[in-house]
């Protein structure tokens, strides 16, 4: 896997039936570790290891389900009510950050009404405030840190 543009972190990877799993501390369980997994994992340790965010208040692949059809979500943190406020959608890092990737986002956001969206390919990272009342987004320099949510 390519280095990205994440803190390292203490990683824990290994081989089972053939295929390289990392182990993913939200779900507690080792899964496949594809381009996206590797860029999950990275961004998921960086929010809770430099940005202060409660690993009891994230959680990764959220089931969302739109009329028959069901989506998931990559990674969404809660506030301490456990009402949604931030999606992250994680890409693998060949894949670039298009509009079709914030259309995909923004089509959760129509079921979850948070106040924050990401998006990362583990190389580029935008994160946008919702405005509700003027109906867009705003884009922020950076990440922030939990307690300024």
């Amino acid at each position: 896997m390519i280095p990205l543009n994440l803190p390292p972190y203490e990683i824990k990877i290994r081989e089972a039936n053939g295929q390289r799993k990392i182990f993913d501390t939200l779900r507690r369980k080792y899964v496949a570790l594809t381009p996206e997994e590797w860029v999950r994992q990275h961004f998921v340790h960086y929010l809770i290891g430099h940005k202060h965010y409660p690993a009891t208040l994230l959680a990764n692949e959220l089931k969302l389900q739109v009329g028959n059809k069901t989506l998931r979500a990559d990674t969404v943190l809660y506030d301490t009510a456990l009402q949604p406020r931030m999606i992250i959608e994680y890409k693998a890092p060949t894949i670039d950050i298009t509009q079709k990737v914030f259309d995909q986002i923004v089509t959760y956001n129509r079921l979850l009404h948070v106040d924050y969206l990401i998006v990362s390919n583990g190389l580029s990272h935008y994160v946008c405030k919702m405005d509700y009342t003027h109906q867009k987004y705003l884009f922020l320099e950076d990440i922030p840190d939990f307690q300024n949510l």
